[in-house]
């Protein structure tokens, strides 16, 4: 079969499309004046900010005063937990809860209050990579500030019943926070039906540029500054706002919500070939629940093999996979994210996660089954533990 090269990590980022490249292009040259400038081309620039600010809010059920522009998910996040912290601890507040296999952006950020005085509650996860609510239930205590629990998983793809959890905190009178970067676009989100305080997303998972990002804040809940200077964000994070960028974040995920169960249905039974064309070799495993995941995302796991070896061949072969998260791909520990779910630490090192989406092709799959077998037995066949795996001897 002729090599091609196939793109299949799309939760690491996505590539800018031709309709978002061609909304930004005015802004860099023609339209590139200030926002916050009176003059003509200020007052243009920021009626096109407002114009994407409209947009996203439409694509999450927010009103467009609720969404305030930052520079990526991470920003997104940090301002969030952090600013929630902030707020509530003058009330006393010093309890956070999240999960054990949140993104960085969000444990990092935990770990840093738990520097500053605060105390931070880690539920776990099934072994299927769900969140039980009622650990969340039973988490929360009186002086609970924020549960902060993503949206969909970055790197096995299970979708969280944020519904239940938030309905949970508004019982309890406590904030709740979702990272939903890997979510929108792939799921129906609507905050304000779901009962969502806070919501994190980010651009370049959803063919708009990197270094655009957004959070929702509901009306009510004011959040101290992250960023401070100027008055741009209606005073809530100063820079001056990045024109061309905020416009494709508009673009993207307008185009990336309006024809979701479209999408998914193409996506999912292509998704469900891999998992089944890859589970067929022996001693793999699909990492989190077969159903309750991002259409779009399959982790497997296959034993006797180092993952960074697969990733590097079948880049040889022109397929783009990854081994987990891409903000930690240099890492050489095992995924945090699979040890939560069970793994042990030499079957973790062995995963690999490709996320798909409805440009791939019937003929990709069967070419990406082709290859993956043939890699895998190559390299088994030059492990030192692959003979020990099928003799059932332990290896360290």
């Amino acid at each position: 079969m002729e090599k091609r090269t196939i793109y299949a990590d799309n939760a690491a980022t996505t590539a800018v499309s031709e309709e978002v490249l061609a909304a930004m292009l005015p802004y860099f040259r023609e339209n590139f004046g200030n926002a916050s400038s009176i003059y003509k081309l200020g007052r243009d620039a920021q009626k096109a900010v407002e114009t994407a600010r409209e947009k996203v809010a439409k694509a999450i059920g927010a009103e467009p005063r609720e969404i305030y522009f930052t520079s990526c998910g991470s920003e997104s996040d940090n301002w969030a937990i952090k600013g929630t912290a902030e707020l509530m601890s003058a009330k006393g507040r010093k309890h956070i809860i999240t999960s054990v296999f949140e993104h960085h952006a969000v444990l990092h950020t935990t770990e840093y209050l738990e520097k500053h005085g605060f105390e931070v509650t880690y539920v776990p996860v099934s072994d299927k990579g769900l969140i039980d609510p009622e650990d969340v239930r039973k988490a929360i205590r009186d002086d609970t500030a924020l549960v902060t629990i993503m949206y969909a998983n970055n790197e096995i793809g299970t979708i969280q019943p944020v519904d239940e959890i938030a309905a949970i905190c508004h019982e309890k009178g406590v904030l709740f926070h979702t990272d939903a970067v890997q979510a929108v676009g792939h799921v129906d989100i609507d905050v304000h039906r779901q009962g969502i305080d806070m919501l994190s997303l980010s651009g370049h998972k959803i063919h708009a540029q990197k270094g655009i990002g957004a959070l929702y804040v509901r009306k009510g809940i004011i959040l101290p500054n992250l960023i401070h200077g100027g008055g741009q964000e209606r005073g809530k994070r100063a820079g001056t706002e990045n024109v061309p960028a905020i416009v494709g974040l508009g673009t993207a995920i307008e185009a990336a919500t309006c024809n979701i169960a479209e999408k998914n249905a193409v996506i999912t039974p292509r998704r469900n070939r891999l998992i089944d064309g890859i589970l067929k070799l022996p001693y793999t495993r699909l990492n989190g629940d077969r159903d309750k995941r991002l259409p779009g995302n399959l982790n497997i796991s296959i034993e006797g093999i180092e993952g960074e070896s697969l990733l590097l061949m079948l880049d040889m072969n022109g397929i783009c996979a990854s081994s987990g998260s891409a903000c930690t791909s240099g890492s050489l520990d095992p995924s945090h994210v699979l040890l939560s779910i069970g793994l042990k630490h030499e079957v973790a090192h062995g995963s690999m996660r490709l996320s798909i989406e409805d440009d791939i092709t019937d003929e990709d799959i069967d070419y990406i089954l082709e290859v993956i077998p043939r890699v895998v037995d190559h390299l088994r066949k030059m492990s030192p533990v692959w003979e020990k795996i099928v003799k059932g001897e332990k290896y360290e």
